[in-house]
């Protein structure tokens, strides 16, 4: 396996990014966690915890390639941090007992930087380029033609005099990840011969995944702790391996090393890690909206400097996660308190009157249109919604 450089982000992006890094609940990795996952990683697809039906396609894919003696189509994997895209492509390249060259979209800033990579691959090679969608655009056109035809045009000269000679690089098997797909060209996007979305993972998953870790790490983990850390882990493998460390460390240095449900408990309440996942910013976020705004609807730029952060942490940070866990809604007028956030606050929702008076009686429906989404519950009518204020 050969890792190539990975550039740099922006300067918004990466401060962004690191302030994002210092959560205990990130999904973003950071160096700690690159290191450990080296070992925590599956290596097969028969090892891989979750993601059945990924899984069950992939198979199918790498398999029949194998059995035709030819590299596999293209893969785009395509999902929110942490879920394992990463992963996946080292267990495609195992799969395939291929070599595998890793990079990233950022690091690839000229057309020359990507010919300098194909041209020097040998057949049947896989390639993994993390955050596909932040490849620059000259690169990104010659991409199109290495991924069809297995040929680059390396120009030579400038001007008039330029000369384009065409390259023949040998067969290969790109698999490119993204957390925004969306940004992908359909031009790109349509070269990809299988295209997987990777979810979210349920709890029991999660328990699974806690387990083979704790007993590659020689933690001494019982049942219910390894609930107890699945449970507050945003569905996201890569936090709840972070949680698992935090936890581990906790019952060392301060109970006799077994982590139970009381321990785990006791040190995700010391990392301000609540039974949903939640966080100091998420619930300063929260606890913002509910009791400075009245529920809402509010500005994001006025909701940053109510909680002192900037509005691009809390829009990228904090919000994702709120608004997947059905706690605040987006609307056209502001962000909005859904009834579930009153509930998680452990605060009475407001009567209608007292709704209106607050200014947010005109989102009522838009809350409350929400909540019942995020719990898969049916309301009937206007005037149903607003009972639930009643």
């Amino acid at each position: 396996m050969t890792r190539l450089p990975t550039g740099s982000a922006g300067a918004s992006g990466s401060a962004n990014r690191d302030e994002d890094q210092d959560r205990v609940v990130s999904a973003v990795a950071d160096a700690d966690d690159r290191v450990v996952e080296g070992a925590l990683r599956p290596k097969r697809l028969s090892e891989l915890i979750g993601q059945t039906r990924v899984r069950e396609q992939l198979s199918l894919v790498l398999e029949g390639a194998t059995r035709r003696g030819r590299p596999p189509d293209h893969v785009l994997l395509s999902g929110p941090p942490g879920l394992g895209k990463t992963t996946l492509a080292m267990i495609i390249a195992a799969e395939l007992a291929a070599p595998l060259r890793i990079t990233s979209g950022p690091a690839i800033e000229r057309a020359g930087d990507l010919a300098a990579i194909l041209s020097t691959l040998t057949e049947g090679e896989v390639v993994f380029i993390d955050e596909i969608h932040r490849v620059a655009r000259p690169a990104e056109e010659l991409l199109y033609l290495a991924m069809e035809d297995f040929r680059v045009d390396v120009v030579i000269g400038k001007g008039p005099g330029a000369t384009a000679i065409p390259l023949v690089i040998a067969p290969f098997t790109l698999v490119g990840a993204t957390t925004r797909a969306g940004l992908l060209p359909a031009a790109l996007r349509d070269r990809f011969g299988f295209t997987a979305h990777l979810d979210f993972y349920e709890p029991a998953e999660l328990g699974v995944i806690v387990r083979r870790s704790a007993g590659l790490l020689s933690v001494a983990l019982r049942d219910d702790g390894a609930d107890e850390i699945a449970s507050r882990s945003r569905g996201t493998p890569r936090i709840a391996n972070r949680l698992l460390r935090r936890v581990r460390d906790f019952a060392e240095v301060r109970g006799d090393g077994v982590v139970t449900r009381e321990c785990a408990r006791a040190a995700l309440e010391l990392y301000e890690v609540d039974e949903s996942g939640l966080d100091r910013l998420d619930r300063a976020v929260l606890g913002a909206l509910v009791r400075r705004f009245g529920g809402g609807p509010v500005g994001l730029a006025t909701l940053a400097v109510a909680v002192g952060e900037e509005a691009e942490t809390v829009e990228v940070v904090a919000e994702p996660f709120l608004v997947r866990a059905g706690l605040i809604a987006r609307t056209p007028r502001g962000r909005v308190a859904t009834p579930a956030a009153w509930q998680h606050l452990g605060l009475p929702l407001p009567r209608q009157a007292e709704w209106a008076r607050l200014g947010g009686y005109g989102s009522v429906g838009a809350v409350a249109g929400s909540a019942a989404s995020a719990s898969d519950a049916t309301l009937r009518n206007v005037d149903e919604e607003v009972t639930l204020f009643d």
